[in-house]
């Protein structure tokens, strides 16, 4: 008897570099469940092709004649929906395009590596091929509850439908907030942070995957977008009230505690060959469930694979309390799932509900 073969994951490749065309095609074609369907040297030739081909994925770069990655995006969005990963220079001004797309609905986005280093190419060559194959699994529709961004003068809690005000945590005590997200998470943090307001008298920490030119410009962006102060930390960083920090990218961060103050130590990835992912949740939320005794409040949102459960694991162990991202608003329900799976999250709730949990805790 005959099986019957698997069908493979059809391609579009978008991008006006031949160079680019060429290395991302000969990636693709070394793995069997790939079949590169056509490729497009900008992003008129790439919508044309995305209606009459209907692909499951398309990568698209950003910066193209006639019509750039942004515009095509949107376009294909409007005309075709098609799962869309964007591939993106390296520079404050690619991850600012970065962002602009996941916005406009990109699934993902893979940094473009542009040096000859035999470890930079093995790198682009290992997140394409598991970026793509993440990106078939996902959901495709963008999670519903995800608002509008609001102005800095906002109180963000009073601009969103109203819940009601009783919480399952109700006589739980926090001191701390720690984040973690991956695939799909740039968007859903948006959510979560824009719900919070100016006054959230807690200290917040964020890991989220992300290399490390794009973490500075995207915490300038999610500053920019709500009513809390955002910014990339540093080390020697205290989390203090009504600021929330993003771990910077390229590196691993930990959280210790100096006197009263929980601070920021950012650490080599050497020191922690055991973490894949970088920065690592993991160790971010293990450090600072040992640095706060416990007294914090653990969050886990959309993302592939398991990083971020040890740490929930720990956390609760410690006495401190833990929320999950539900399976129908996570773009990929491999983190949750994990903390879920692992009987370490207390609650499990939509994307547009975490904020809004979040600050009960006031």
């Amino acid at each position: 008897m005959i099986m019957p073969q698997t069908e493979k994951i059809r391609v579009l490749i978008v991008d006006d570099s031949s160079f680019m065309r060429m290395a991302i095609r000969s990636i693709l074609f070394k793995d069997p469940a790939f079949d590169v369907v056509a490729t497009a040297a900008d992003g008129v030739e790439g919508v044309e092709k995305a209606i009459a081909l209907k692909p499951d994925i398309v990568t698209m770069d950003v910066e193209m004649p006639r019509m750039d990655g942004i515009a095509a995006l949107k376009e294909i969005m409007a005309k075709a929906p098609t799962k869309v990963i964007m591939v993106s220079t390296l520079t404050n001004e690619g991850a600012k395009s970065t962002f602009e797309a996941l916005d406009a609905g990109a699934i993902d986005y893979i940094p473009k590596n542009v040096t000859d280093s035999n470890d930079a190419q093995n790198i682009f060559r290992q997140e394409l091929l598991r970026k793509i194959k993440d990106a078939v699994k996902s959901r495709y529709s963008r999670p519903t509850g995800v608002t509008a961004p609001l102005t800095r003068t906002a109180t963000a809690i009073s601009a969103a439908p109203q819940r009601p005000t009783t919480s399952k945590f109700t006589g739980k005590k926090i001191q701390y907030v720690g984040i973690g997200a991956s695939t799909g998470g740039p968007v859903a943090l948006q959510e979560v942070l824009s719900r919070i307001p100016v006054n959230f008298p807690y200290g917040i920490m964020v890991g989220i995957h992300m290399p490390k030119a794009f973490t500075g410009p995207y915490a300038d962006r999610l500053n920019a977008k709500c009513s809390m102060t955002i910014r990339e930390a540093v080390d020697g960083d205290v989390l203090k009230p009504g600021l929330a920090l993003i771990a910077p990218g390229g590196m691993h961060t930990t959280l210790v505690r100096q006197g009263t103050h929980i601070v920021v130590k950012t650490q080599p990835i050497s020191n922690y060959p055991q973490y894949v992912y970088i920065p690592s949740v993991d160790l971010m939320i293990s450090s600072m469930a040992e640095a706060t005794s416990g007294s914090m409040l653990g969050v886990i949102l959309t993302g592939m694979g398991n990083d971020g459960f040890k740490g929930m694991q720990l956390l609760k162990q410690k006495g401190g309390v833990t929320i999950a991202q539900d399976e129908a608003t996570s773009t990929i329900y491999g983190m949750p799932k994990a903390c879920v799976d692992g009987g370490v999250a207390d609650e499990v709730l939509p994307l547009g509900q975490i904020g809004f949990e979040i600050s009960k805790f006031m």
